[in-house]
């Protein structure tokens, strides 16, 4: 039985090394995370980056397999600190490849709490260079349903390809 590989990411996920290749220009620009419609508050902390690798059936009885990365932030405030610089994180999630491997084309999941709300799943957005910071929108992560969710990328690159740009002769889906 062949798992499905889920390491193919969906176009709204980042993996580690995208994010880091990203952060690797701007080293001392201060990093800010955003989810809930605000900042972190600029005495966060890395509490935690762990890789796991997953074997699963979905909701179709389908094998599925693929890695993961989880980035903890611990959103608190913090005497007088500032938000960390992206070479920071980047020097963090390089001393934890010291010890785990950690696969750069997994998807990157950040976990967020301020400490009293339980733990939330956020999905990581491109960054984005503005008024000297690194600034990443985190959204949340919802649960879906991956037999459906290949079905609807299959139906739309149907359509692509069907009412893409014609070839001569060719007849276009109706």
């Amino acid at each position: 039985m062949n798992a499905v590989d889920n390491n193919n990411m969906q176009a709204e996920e980042m993996s580690l090394g995208l994010l880091l290749d990203a952060l690797s220009g701007n080293k001392d620009a201060p990093l800010v995370f955003h989810y809930e419609g605000r900042p972190v508050k600029p005495g966060y902390h890395i509490t935690e980056v762990k890789a796991g690798q997953f074997s699963a059936l979905d909701c179709g009885a389908n094998p599925e397999a693929w890695n993961e990365i989880f980035s903890q932030l611990w959103d608190i405030e913090e005497g007088g600190r500032t938000h960390m610089p992206a070479g920071k994180f980047h020097a963090i999630v390089l001393k934890v490849s010291e010890h785990a491997q950690l696969d750069a084309s997994a998807k990157l999941t950040f976990e967020v709490s301020d400490g009293v709300r339980p733990m939330q799943l956020y999905s990581a957005a491109m960054p984005v260079l503005r008024g000297g910071a690194v600034h990443v929108a985190l959204s949340p992560r919802p649960a879906s349903c991956k037999p459906r969710d290949r079905w609807l990328a299959e139906e739309s690159r149907k359509a692509a390809a069907c009412c893409g740009p014609s070839v001569a002769g060719s007849a276009c889906c109706a």
